[in-house]
């Protein structure tokens, strides 16, 4: 039976199709039969308990520099869809968790993927600090006492906003230098957040672990290798993604919290694990599916689909 899926992303014009999983799992859909539509965050309305969107029927190509095309805006009620597929990217901010609040009104009547409650109410940064033991040690705090201590225990230590995404103001500090108290002034006038102190970990030179799951289950994995001047391991800041296989330990990580993500109705979630430590759950739009693929791995896209499909 052919679906009617709404997606809820940035606007399509703007993504790196070579990459953008959101595009893997469109073009999947679309191959299936199922019906594209596309809008954005801002064009959603809650009226009552209902719910629409301008919306756009959407044809997708694997054509670089002409991958889409759009059809005239519908205003279109969320619960006339049979799938809604949450794939904004953060920031995380009080304008996503608003759309969340809207996305759980009709979630009874539309399978929303993912669980816009399991998504609001697990921060990528936060939900992970419910597993400490598979986890480097972390603080999240502004006090700034409270980071020095961390510091004076630790050593090096990274420095990222509790909300950030794609490697944006993550600072490796070593130990001994001087900035601590320059950063925590301009994390403050940023924002009124908190910001996490994470113990500095020398295996992400030999690459950050990007592994995928699917109703709790391993799926793929890459590793994303930084380049030699920067920390940061994030591709579209300059590292590489290679091809990698899951340790046994990385495997065991996935067995302890793989169940609650089932539970929650995550049903593509993305780890990151540096030398058998996890270092954040990502539940939003978790990327690397056209990677894993692209190294000779699982069909992420066709396996997210089964899974929805099933659901329904």
């Amino acid at each position: 039976m052919a679906l009617k899926i709404a997606i809820q992303m940035d606007h399509i014009a703007n993504i790196s199709i070579g990459g953008d999983t959101s595009f893997a799992l469109c073009l999947e859909a679309q191959a299936r039969g199922h019906e594209l539509y596309h809008y954005t965050p801002d064009r959603l309305t809650m009226s009552g308990s209902d719910v629409t969107a301008a919306m756009e029927k959407l044809e997708v190509r694997d054509v670089e520099g002409d991958h889409f095309t759009l059809g005239d805006k519908v205003r279109t009620s969320l619960r006339d869809m049979d799938v809604v597929l949450l794939r904004q990217d953060p920031p995380f901010d009080m304008n996503y968790i608003t759309t969340t609040h809207m996305l759980e009104m009709v979630h009874s009547d539309t399978l929303v993927v993912n669980n816009p409650r399991s998504v609001r109410n697990a921060p990528e940064k936060i939900f992970v600090m419910e597993f400490g033991d598979l986890m480097p040690e972390t603080i999240v705090t502004l006090d700034l006492d409270e980071i020095r201590a961390f510091r004076e225990k630790h050593g090096d230590i990274i420095l990222k906003p509790l909300y950030g995404n794609g490697g944006a103001g993550v600072f490796h500090l070593r130990d001994g230098d001087r900035n601590l108290t320059s950063l925590m002034e301009m994390f403050t006038q940023l924002t009124r957040e908190p910001i996490i102190a994470q113990r500095y970990l020398k295996d992400v030179r030999a690459g950050d672990k990007r592994i995928l799951l699917i109703d709790g289950k391993p799926v793929g994995a890459i590793n994303r290798v930084p380049s030699e001047s920067d920390t940061r391991s994030n591709m579209h800041v300059g590292g590489q993604a290679v091809e990698t296989t899951m340790t046994e330990r990385e495997l065991e990580i996935c067995a302890r919290i793989g169940p609650e993500l089932e539970k929650r109705g995550l049903t593509l979630v993305g780890i990151d694990v540096i030398g058998g430590l996890m270092t954040e759950i990502n539940v939003t739009s978790p990327t690397g599916v056209r990677e894993v693929k692209k190294f000779g791995g699982a069909d992420i896209a066709a396996l997210f689909w089964d899974a929805v499909e099933a659901k329904l």
